[in-house]
């Protein structure tokens, strides 16, 4: 009976190092979210102003060299 104890002590002391060690990753894991989606943000807004940049690099394109294009 002493030896089932010391057996379920064991498995008891695993289980609580194993939830410690999957908080631990959790934490990480958060961490490296928040940073991906800060960085996501920032390289979608980058795309934005490249978009409105070249959105407006096209506008300043002569209306006769479109039509030059065409023929």
């Amino acid at each position: 009976m002493l030896s089932e104890f010391h057996q379920l002590s064991e498995k008891v002391d695993q289980l609580a190092e194993l939830a410690q060690s999957l908080r631990r990753e959790n934490a990480d894991l958060r961490l490296t979210l928040a940073s991906l989606t800060t960085e996501n943000a920032d390289l979608s807004r980058r795309i934005q102003e490249a978009y409105q940049r070249v959105a407006a690099l096209l506008e300043k394109i002569p209306a006769s060299h479109e039509s030059e294009e065409a023929v």
